[in-house]
């Protein structure tokens, strides 16, 4: 049985439609290699920035809000809360941490309640505790952070984690 023309010419119309839109969907282009020194760069640049609980944006921050505020300065969207983010990450074992990469912390629970930006031998940016400014944290061996760190993760491509996920 021959289908009527008309049948025939609605359904190419609505397929040439259907290819079209998928054709000129927008592509979202994955962030360039250096997006990790980037984020750690601009978290060096706003030590100093005032603790605000809830806080992510320039007049203040809380932990996780500055690593929100980090990743969307560079386009990148992630989760709001440290456990959140940490859930998400692509998981980096600590002996390949780059900068940018995200630690994560168990600081007065058995779960994560914490997060710094990585920024380079040893160091991280994070936003410690109301009364206080954004500021330097230490990884060193025996150290107070470097005891209770719960893992790292990152949410930019650019250098292989090798981990298996979480």
């Amino acid at each position: 049985m021959r289908r009527p023309p008309r049948a025939f010419a609605a359904g190419a119309l609505l397929a040439a439609l259907l290819l079209a839109a998928c054709a000129t969907a927008p592509r979202h282009a994955a962030p360039p290699p250096d997006t990790g020194a980037t984020m750690a760069a601009l978290a060096v640049s706003l030590v100093g920035t005032p603790y605000q609980f809830g806080g992510a944006d320039a007049a203040g921050f809380d932990c996780s809000g500055l690593a929100l505020y980090l990743h969307a300065r560079v386009g990148l969207a992630i989760p709001r809360t440290a456990s959140e983010q940490r859930h998400a990450a692509l998981p980096v074992p600590l002996a390949k941490l780059a900068p940018g990469d995200l630690i994560f912390f168990r600081l007065h629970s058995r779960h994560v309640d914490h997060v710094g930006i990585y920024v380079g031998g040893g160091r991280f940016v994070h936003a410690p505790r109301a009364g206080g400014a954004v500021a330097y944290g230490d990884l060193g061996e025996g150290g107070y952070y470097r005891a209770r760190v719960a893992g790292a993760g990152r949410f930019w491509v650019g250098i292989s984690t090798d981990a298996p996920p979480h």
